[in-house]
């Protein structure tokens, strides 16, 4: 057979250029912890767009990175609920091995891991094929939250009464190495390498208004960070939480996002070298943070004022809040294919 190529015409060049690319929809998935409801935000519009109810006091949530599937951890029933993301409705409870806490998805999404928050400490694993609780990961103390490196290579789990993170081989689901601190652990974000490889882990400490710097390759601490003291005038926030809770780092790693509680704001830091680049004053009590993909946007869970504050990052500065609903904590950015 004689096969000839040919070169594309410039009309043809002109329709495929025409075509229109697809593009992901994004949205802000926040949960409430007094409550039986998920808010979903739309960032283009600053509005709730969709109420997913039943789930008692929602505390993770996770994507499937598909977007056809949620996934949060069920306090109330010790369960994962699965919903599905058009109907926005439970089609799945999945028994976990004991009361949870937050929860992460492996990058192939084949995977949900969740804290266990109860003694001895546990991460249980969810095969997100059969939807059966197929694994619980030994780990020393209860667990507060779990996350998955940027690489997809390790689970990272963080324990308050223990004191320890504790890092598990993703492929093996064994642990790898383990490091106790002084304090109790709080939530964590990650900075990477240039190959992708997980450089450096942020932590998030109790009783401390700040965050700890955690040399991956070495399982050292190699910093640590007070968050600025409060300006004249302007009084704590002393009512349960931690001093600092919640932080992400943006997808061009260039800039850390960290809240503080204590102070009702949230900071920014730039990457590598760690200068505090600004500030802004967001609702009370901000309990965890996540960022839209261009990392132009952060969203601010304020667990107090029953609202999400959105935050342009370059200007450091509150551009709107949204009414959610009682006591937010946890949430998640999904994109959506």
């Amino acid at each position: 057979m004689n096969l000839t190529y040919r070169r594309p015409s410039l009309r043809h060049l002109g329709l495929l250029l025409a075509l229109p690319l697809a593009a992901s929809t994004v949205r802000i998935i926040q949960t409430n912890s007094a409550g039986d409801n998920v808010h979903i935000i739309d960032p283009a519009t600053n509005k709730v767009v969709g109420v997913i109810t039943g789930i008692e006091v929602s505390h993770g949530a996770a994507v499937a990175p598909d977007g056809n599937r949620y996934y949060f951890s069920n306090e109330a029933e010790s369960t994962l609920d699965v919903v599905d993301q058009k109907t926005l409705k439970v089609t799945k409870s999945i028994p976990l091995s004991g009361h949870p806490n937050n929860i992460s998805i492996s990058k192939d999404g084949r995977r949900v891991y969740v804290g266990i928050a109860v003694a001895p400490g546990a991460v249980d694993v969810i095969d997100t094929t059969s939807l059966k609780n197929v694994k619980s990961i030994a780990v020393k103390g209860a667990v507060h939250n779990t996350y998955v490196t940027p690489d997809g290579r390790y689970v990272v789990s963080g324990s308050i009464p223990s004191k320890t993170i504790t890092v598990i081989d993703a492929q093996t689901e064994t642990p790898v190495w383990s490091l106790v601190m002084d304090l109790g652990i709080r939530p964590m974000a990650f900075a990477t390498n240039p190959d992708g490889t997980t450089k450096w882990m942020f932590v998030q400490l109790s009783g401390f208004n700040g965050f700890a710097v955690i040399d991956f390759a070495t399982h050292k601490e190699i910093k640590r960070l007070e968050l600025p003291a409060l300006a004249a005038g302007k009084a704590p926030y002393l009512y349960g939480g931690n001093e600092s809770h919640g932080m992400a780092v943006t997808s061009d790693q260039k800039t850390l996002i960290v809240n503080s509680r204590l102070n009702s704001a949230v900071y920014s830091y730039s990457l590598p070298d760690l200068k505090l680049l600004g500030s802004a004053d967001v609702g009370l009590a901000p309990d965890w943070v996540t960022l839209t993909p261009d990392g132009k946007r952060a969203y601010v869970a304020n667990a107090a004022s029953n609202s999400v504050s959105v935050v342009d990052i370059s200007a450091m500065k509150e551009i709107t809040r949204i009414p959610v609903g009682q006591v937010p904590k946890r949430n998640i950015t999904a994109v959506l294919p």
